[in-house]
């Protein structure tokens, strides 16, 4: 068993740091998402929010797993989270459902509010191979590796959302409020904000000067 843990403080404040995270998918850091659906959400009397998520993700084995190891090279994660508007917390814990005998990750992510108005993010994660064959070390030693490398990754992603998310009109957002995980697919809505802002500042849309940001994410998300 393969242990990860690690912690980033997040100059943003907690509200948009977490709305960022939830927003992640699909951004052009996470080309191995392939989906990522909501199977429940529901509300506490005290004000938390659970969400469930199932995630499919497609990946590539190493040139040195045997043959058949796995039928295809994609795996199911559900993503549990709950988020407490009033504690300033989001906790997340994500773990994969099939191909567990060859390597079973599981990870727990907490935001919480930091100091001066930043946001403290610690990554924790569990990597278990059961394989056996001889490869059970070396299995875990490339899970954790490529674990090390898609969190830097999943960081890069919330970056760019959280750059995005300062441009747009969904900044103002809290997670306290009913409607800001209900707006998850929102992206289709963002570049006419954008625009409309330009406006409203009496620019024209069109010779307004782009956003770094704004610019990778379109083009990424533009039909090929």
């Amino acid at each position: 068993m393969k242990f990860f843990s690690q912690s980033f403080l997040y100059d943003d404040p907690w509200s948009i740091v977490s709305l960022a995270f939830f927003l992640r998918y699909p951004n052009p850091y996470a080309a191995h998402v392939v989906s990522c659906d909501v199977v429940s959400r529901t509300h506490t009397d005290s004000g938390s929010l659970f969400t469930t998520r199932l995630i499919l993700k497609r990946g590539a084995l190493p040139r040195w797993a045997p043959q058949g190891i796995i039928s295809r090279a994609e795996t199911w994660v559900i993503e549990e989270s709950e988020v407490d508007p009033f504690g300033k917390t989001v906790r997340c814990r994500t773990k994969n459902l099939d191909h567990v005998k060859v390597m079973q990750v599981e990870e727990s992510v907490l935001f919480k509010q930091a100091g001066d108005g930043k946001t403290l993010q610690t990554t924790e994660a569990s990597i278990v191979s059961g394989f056996g064959w001889g490869l059970t070390k070396r299995i875990e030693n490339h899970g954790l590796a490529r674990f090390k490398a898609n969190v830097q990754r999943s960081r890069e992603g919330v970056f760019l959302i959280l750059g995005l998310l300062r441009q747009s009109r969904l900044q103002p957002m809290t997670m306290s409020s009913p409607d800001a995980l209900g707006s998850l697919p929102a992206f289709a809505h963002i570049p006419s904000s954008h625009h409309e802002q330009a406006a409203d500042n009496g620019h024209d849309s069109n010779k307004s000067q782009d956003n770094g940001t704004w610019t990778r994410l379109s083009s990424w998300l533009r039909p090929r």
